[in-house]
């Protein structure tokens, strides 16, 4: 069928049935695969004929969540990987060389961020960042050798969100790759290949998964790019689990449904919070007062689960909220069904210096609340008992 709708895709596509017409997909837990005749087996080694060989190339079970991640952000072809920071190192792994440079976003995911730090100056590969709220200074980072920009919005954790189209022209004009990690928005809320990306890169354990259960990660983008990152991915063995595909795959059916809500719910609790006297600030794509509000009106379709607040007495007023939450959940990760919360000074983004955290937004006393799917009421009514 033609011009299905998201919900309708995310959930019609799957793979062909078996002769037991079967409603669920079956889940392929096999290390391998066999063929009929030895001249089978060296065609698909060859790349002549089509055919799964073993589960660290390709499984049934990922190809049928790749096909519909690819479906749902517009992407050509895409690769399965065992978690989000895998889809990052090998998609970094693949497009990079010593002596190359990529300019990034300075408000990224701590993991990443040491990538940066602590590994790349080993290999002789350099970057430069530019700063979230400001992304025309890409233009004097720019060096003879820089590969690609990488970016993350909303970001993490300051939550700022960055003109996607104003970056994609940068990239056009200066034959850069453009790649754009959508973890926090997912495709239903934001799809940067219809900004200009390159490629998208999603961490599917947070809000793909959405239930706090697996692991998983994807790179989806133009073919070309993609069949690079899956030969380097074949060889290194980043692998995502035939069940963990099959979970994740299940889970897109309800995608909408839940970011809906989540959206709906962190809007709301935002909306509540905003002049609260106990908080310095606080920031939500969609509230009016975010810096980006007209941005992410443009680029996004919601403003997706995530809150962030500074609340004052920095780092003691910050741990003492924490520990008076009773329903909400204290965890690094985020996207569950549940709501959550952290303390990205203290636990995701504690090896970076004060003065880098202080550079990206994170104040000694700010809480990043992952909205869960509960009632919006409990939710407000934990949240404020914690603040007074």
């Amino acid at each position: 069928m033609e011009n299905e709708h998201f919900e309708t895709q995310a959930i019609a596509s799957q793979l062909e049935r078996t002769s037991n017409n079967e409603n669920s997909v079956p889940l392929y837990l096999t290390s391998s695969f066999i063929f009929d005749t030895a001249d089978d087996m060296r065609a698909a080694f060859a790349d002549e004929k089509e055919a799964y060989i073993y589960s660290r190339y390709s499984n049934p079970n990922n190809t049928e969540f790749i096909h519909k991640m690819c479906l749902l952000e517009g992407a050509e072809a895409g690769v399965a990987t065992a978690s989000g920071m895998a889809a990052i190192f090998t998609t970094f792994m693949t497009l990079l060389k010593s002596g190359d440079h990529l300019i990034s976003c300075s408000s990224i995911f701590s993991a990443t961020h040491a990538i940066f730090t602590k590994h790349f100056p080993k290999w002789n590969i350099s970057y430069s960042y530019f700063n979230a709220g400001n992304p025309e200074e890409i233009e004097k980072l720019i060096q003879p050798n820089t590969r690609f920009i990488y970016l993350e919005t909303p970001t993490n954790p300051a939550i700022e969100v960055i003109d996607l189209a104003v970056v994609s022209a940068i990239a056009k004009k200066h034959n850069l790759l453009f790649i754009v990690d959508n973890c926090f928005a997912t495709p239903y809320i934001q799809q940067p290949i219809r900004f200009g990306a390159d490629i998208v890169i999603h961490s599917a354990t947070k809000y793909i998964d959405g239930q706090g259960r697996v692991l998983g990660g994807c790179v989806l983008g133009k073919k070309e790019i993609i069949h690079d990152i899956y030969l380097f991915g074949r060889i290194t063995g980043p692998s995502l689990s035939s069940f963990n595909a099959w979970i994740l795959s299940k889970s897109l059916e309800t995608l909408a449904l839940r970011m809906e809500r989540h959206s709906e719910n962190a809007l709301y609790i935002a909306q509540q919070l905003e002049g609260n006297a106990k908080l310095e600030f606080i920031k939500y794509p969609f509230l009016p007062s975010h810096p980006h509000y007209n941005i992410a009106k443009k680029q996004m379709k919601g403003g997706g689960g995530i809150v962030t607040f500074s609340i004052k007495g920095g780092n003691e007023a910050a741990t003492r909220f924490m520990d008076k939450l009773k329903m909400i959940l204290i965890t690094s990760n985020l996207g569950d069904s549940r709501t959550l919360a952290t303390h990205p000074s203290s636990s995701t983004h504690c090896k970076l210096s004060e003065e880098e955290r202080l550079a990206v937004g994170i104040t000694p006393g700010l809480i990043r609340l992952s909205i869960g799917l509960e009632n919006k009421e409990d939710i407000l009514k934990d949240v404020l008992q914690a603040l007074n």
